[in-house]
């Protein structure tokens, strides 16, 4: 059935009740937490939260990890907003409510979308725990949020996505990472797959071929938004368990969830860090 209202009067119904109950107008970033990485979300200065739930046309996590809150506060001197968690398509919901969130984010002026994971290694050499910046993507779902009928109030019918994911943003976080980390961050392809289920080990060897090093079952979607909606991005992922057939064990979403809660800190202190230096860059 169809929606009653337009995803543009959907979008900013929901920006503008951010911008009330939140004091959300004139964000400049924003950050998209996975599986188990909600922690990042405690690092937010005067924050105010609301769950997806009151907020008008968010659609509700359904995932355990994925808590569905929306904060916003500030984080070196920014003002930014938080999804505490996201919605997937195997919940059943269509790539255009999946990036509703971001769509929010940047009506309400969000340029800078950093998105994060928590992915399965294809390439054997990534370790679980580490940390890996995303250098692009595979769209492996065969759905794109874009698709429909295009309304330019939102953005225009057909998007570049060459560097996808900010260059400049990629070598700023790898500075701060080996700064004030001493951690190296190696870059990887992500390769974005439908789920639920996780891959077959014929599909893993599919996707090395391909050139992917990561796997997962969100963020390509969101991107494609974030682009659309014309904002610059950065993605982390977070490593959690080898790919099948990288390693003979049992694949789980406990142990994606108690791999993303063993490295939440690294991920938030990586943030924090990434986005004080940001400002100070813009600053100078």
């Amino acid at each position: 059935m169809k929606p009653a209202a337009s995803l543009y009067d959907r979008v900013h119904g929901a920006a503008a009740a951010v911008a009330d109950r939140l004091d959300g107008s004139g964000a400049e970033v924003a950050v998209v937490l996975g599986s188990g990485l909600a922690a990042v979300g405690d690092c937010l200065l005067n924050a105010r939260s609301a769950p997806y739930s009151t907020l008008p046309g968010f659609p509700e996590t359904t995932v355990s990890g994925h808590p569905g809150r929306l904060a916003c506060g500030t984080v070196g001197g920014k003002k930014c907003l938080v999804l505490c968690g996201r919605v997937h398509g195997y919940e059943g919901y269509a790539p255009d409510e999946v990036g509703f969130g971001v769509r929010v984010a940047a009506t309400l002026g969000v340029r800078t979308l950093i998105i994060t994971n928590v992915s399965g290694a294809v390439d054997p050499s990534l370790k679980t725990g580490e940390i890996v910046l995303i250098s692009d993507h595979l769209n492996l779902t065969c759905r794109s949020p874009l698709t429909g009928e295009s309304d330019e109030r939102l953005g225009p019918r057909f998007v570049d996505m060459t560097d996808v994911y900010t260059p400049s943003l990629r070598k700023l976080a790898a500075e701060v990472a080996l700064s004030e980390q001493q951690t190296t961050l190696r870059d990887a392809v992500y390769a974005g797959l439908p789920g639920p289920q996780y891959e077959t080990p014929a599909e893993v060897r599919m996707l090395r071929g391909l050139g992917a090093g990561l796997v997962g079952m969100s963020t390509v979607w969101e991107v494609i938004v974030a682009r659309h909606s014309g904002c610059e991005v950065l993605g982390l992922s977070l490593v959690a368990n080898a790919a099948a057939g990288v390693e003979q064990t049992p694949l789980s979403h406990e142990e994606v969830t108690r791999a993303a809660n063993a490295g939440a800190g690294r991920m938030t202190r990586l943030i924090v860090a990434t986005l004080n230096r940001l400002s100070s860059r813009e600053g100078a």
